[in-house]
Order: structure tokens, then sequence, then C-alpha cells
């Protein structure tokens, strides 16, 4: 049965519905949401950490979608007051495939979700195939979340950095992103610098690290958000676009001419 009212309080939630061609099921979003389909925007129910829940309650939905460890008690309210709500925490790239299928599963597409979350598979696949696997060949890159405290990038994102063929050694795969300093920066020497700050209209500068002072000398690269730090199908962009700038690899796992 296909769910028709669903909220999406996540923008990753939102990115896979919207990809599962159901955007005709949503009804409510957030303003951090992108809405990337013509015609009327469904209407904002608050912000992405602090929705307005009597909002959300009031558009009768059939699920609410909801994303992050942050959104927990989000969820625990909604269902308190008996909105259905289906809530995810990936961590790790495998658990974004998977969460993925799961929203298909929760708007009453999983076949749809499941045939979604396998391409996605297959395609950062292809790029892992195609990539050095001899970790001598496979730059270091410093992927940074935020810049101010600067934050190194970590869940998922060192999954996707080794699947495009580098090597992340800042935060362990799977544990949150964390604060980090020049000395570790340094220790490291990366050849690139990945720079994808999260939820700001503020683009980092490419000069970022060197206005810091830091003493290293990475290729530096400035890359919208939602292509690192959304745990949609947005992420396989993403791999493909870091692909792209480490080894010239292209979309379909060749190496560009």
């Amino acid at each position: 049965m296909v769910t028709e009212r669903v909220v999406s309080l996540a923008p990753s939630a939102t990115a896979t519905v919207t990809r599962l061609d159901a955007a005709d099921t949503v009804v409510g979003l957030t303003r951090a949401c992108e809405w990337p389909v013509d015609g009327s925007r469904p209407p904002a129910v608050g912000g992405w950490p602090n929705p307005d829940l009597d909002a959300v309650e009031r558009l009768d939905p059939s699920v609410v979608l909801t994303c992050d460890p942050l959104q927990r008690g989000t969820a625990a309210a909604l269902r308190d007051r008996g909105v259905a709500v289906a809530h995810a925490e990936p961590t790790r790239l495998v658990d974004v495939f998977s969460s993925v299928a799961a929203v298909g599963a929760a708007i009453g597409r999983p076949a749809d979700g499941e045939r979604l979350a396998a391409d996605l598979r297959d395609r950062a696949e292809r790029v892992r195939a195609t990539v050095p696997d001899d970790p001598d060949e496979r730059p270091v890159v410093y992927a940074e979340e935020w810049g101010d405290p600067p934050m190194a990038a970590g869940n998922w994102v060192p999954d996707a950095v080794a699947a495009a063929g580098g090597r992340c050694p800042f935060v362990p795969p799977g544990e949150r992103s964390r604060e980090v300093d020049a000395a570790a920066v340094e220790r490291a020497d990366p050849d690139h610098a990945v720079l994808h700050w999260c939820g700001t209209d503020q683009e980092p500068a490419d000069t970022a690290l060197a206005d810091r002072g830091w003493a290293v000398d990475p290729t530096v690269h400035v890359l919208d958000d939602s292509l690192l730090n959304q745990p949609s199908p947005r992420l396989v962009e993403g791999i493909e676009t870091l692909a792209e700038l480490l080894h010239g690899v292209d979309a379909a796992g060749k190496a560009s001419e």
C-alpha cells in the first residue's frame, strides 16, 4: 500500500523520497530540505533541529521520516503523540544503502526502495573497482565537515573516501565527526583537502587551510555539503565526484580522457 501523506523532517529522507518519484506524497518538510521538483514546495514545519510538532500533527501524516541521533528526541515525541515515525541512524556507507531501502518501505514502495539501494551499491562498487587498491597509490584526504572549529568528517565519509580511492585517517569510519587541530592534520600531510561544511549558506574559501596558517599544502576542493554529509542517493554522487577529483575516474567507473 502506497503511503499518501509523508512528512519529511530530514533532508536525506526528502532527497530519497524525491529520487523514488514519490514527491507527490510529501505534505510537509523542514526548511533545511531541498525540493528539486517542479511545482509548489510543500509547507515547512520548522527547521531540521527544531520542527514544530503541532504543525506536523496538523498535517495528519501517514508517516513522518526522521534521521540522525539528533532527531531521536523528535521521533520519540511524535510517537508519544500517536504519530507513525520511521527513524534511521546510519553511521557507515552500508547503512546508508539500507536506510534508502527503509525509506522506500516506510512510504509503501519497498520494491522501489530496494531497487534504488541496489543501484546505489552498484554505482559505488563500479567506482571502487576502478580506483587503485594499493594503499601506496591512494592519496591521503582531509575531509572537513565544519570550519570553526575545524571538524574532521566521520560517520560514512571515511567509507566514501575509501570507495573513491583515498585514505581518510582522521576519524575511524562510523564514529562521529570530531574537532581536529593543526598538528594532527600536519602529521597526516594530506594530498587533498575536501571542504564540505554542513548546514550553512557560507561556502568555504579554498584558502581556508592556508588562512589558518596550517603547514600543509594539499589540493583543495570545495564541495556542496549534501554530496558527503547527506546519507541519501546524493552520497553516491559524492563518491563519484571524489573519484574524479582524486583519480580522474568518471561516474561510469572509467578513467577520464
